[in-house]
C-alpha cells in the first residue's frame, strides 16, 4: 500500500493472506521461514487483542504448520573418505577439507569457527584441551573437548600467516567459497550429498549420539539453550540401538526360562451380541 505503517485495527484476514503470498512468492521464503514471520505478526495481534487495540482477530480459521526439516549429515564412512583424500597438490581444497573436518569433530558452526581464537582453547589440570566459546548466533556457551584430529589440525596451521595475524586456530575462507569447494571435495570422495559447512555440525551431533554420548552432553557441546533443539538430531542408527541394548541382551538372553506351549489349539473367539441400551418403550 506504499505506506510505512497502518493502524492495527485495520488489519484484515485478506491482508494476512497477502502477507503470506508476499513472503512465499515475492521473497521466495521456504515454508518454515514464512511460518516464522507470520507467527511474529500473530504474536503482535494477540497482544493487540489482549489490550483491546483490535476487536476482530484476522487469524481466525488460519493454521500455519512448520515442516520437519531434513538434517543432512555424513556417515562415519563418508567422513573417513574425506579425511583420507590426498589434496596436497590442491592447497585451496586441502584447507577447506581441514576446516570442514575440524567442524565435524567439534560441532562448531561456520560463524563460530571463523571467530575461534587461541583464547577459546583452554587446557585443564589433566592436560586435556577444551574449546570454551559463546556461540555467535545465540551467545550460549559451547563446551567441547578437543579430540586428537582437531588437535592435529590446529597444530598444522599454527604457523599460517593469517592464523598468526588474527590469533586464530584455522585460516577460514568465506562461507560461499567454502561451500563451492566442498562440492568439489564431495565429488572427489564419491559422496553424492550436497556438502555445506552446516553439514559438519549435523555430522558431529549425530556421530556423538550414535557413539553413546548422552543427549544432555551433546546439547552442552552444541551450545543449545533448549534440549528440544538437540533432539532434532536424535535419529539413532539401528546399530546404535542394538549396542545400547547389549547389556540387557547379555543379562536376559542367558536366563533359563521355560516357555510352555498353549494347552490346546486356539479357537476364534466371538463376542456374544450385547443387549441394546436405552429406555424401554412405553406400552400403549
Amino acid at each position: 500500500q506504499d505506506v510505512k505503517d497502518i493502524p492495527m485495527k485495520k488489519l484484515t484476514s485478506g491482508m494476512v493472506d497477502d502477507f503470506e503470498h508476499f513472503l512465499r512468492i515475492k521473497k521466495g521464503c521456504a515454508n518454515n521461514a514464512a511460518v516464522r514471520y507470520i507467527r511474529y505478526l500473530k504474536s503482535v495481534i494477540r497482544t493487540g487483542i489482549a489490550n483491546k487495540w483490535i476487536e476482530d482477530d484476522p487469524f481466525i480459521g488460519k493454521k500455519y504448520v512448520r515442516t520437519k526439516p531434513k538434517r543432512e549429515k555424513l556417515t562415519e564412512a563418508e567422513l573417513q573418505r574425506i579425511i583420507e583424500l590426498d589434496l596436497s597438490d590442491l592447497p585451496r581444497l586441502d584447507l577447506v577439507r581441514d576446516t570442514f573436518v575440524f567442524c565435524c569433530f567439534t560441532g562448531l558452526a561456520f560463524a563460530d569457527i571463523s571467530t575461534l581464537k587461541h583464547e577459546h582453547v583452554v587446557t585443564d589440570d589433566k592436560g586435556e584441551m577444551w574449546i570454551r566459546k559463546a556461540r555467535e548466533k545465540t551467545d550460549e556457551l559451547s563446551v567441547i573437548p578437543m579430540l586428537e584430529i582437531p588437535r592435529q589440525l590446529m597444530e598444522k596451521y599454527k604457523g599460517h600467516p593469517r592464523v598468526v595475524e588474527k590469533d586464530g586456530v584455522i585460516p577460514v575462507i568465506s562461507n560461499q567459497r567454502m561451500n563451492s569447494y566442498l562440492d568439489e571435495i564431495g565429488s572427489k570422495a564419491e559422496i553424492k550429498k550436497h556438502l555445506t559447512t552446516h553439514i559438519a555440525r549435523h555430522t558431529f551431533a549425530t556421530m556423538s549420539l550414535n557413539n553413546h554420548v548422552p543427549i544432555e552432553t551433546v546439547s552442552k557441546m552444541l551450545g543449545h539453550s533448549d534440549i528440544a533443539t538437540t533432539q532434532i538430531y536424535a535419529t539413532m542408527l539401528d546399530q546404535t540401538v542394538s549396542e545400547d541394548m547389549g547389556r540387557m541382551r547379555d543379562k536376559f538372553d542367558g536366563l533359563k526360562v521355560e516357555i510352555k506351549p498353549l494347552p490346546e489349539k486356539p479357537t476364534t473367539f466371538e463376542r456374544p451380541p450385547q443387549p441394546k441400551r436405552g429406555r424401554p418403550k412405553k406400552s400403549k
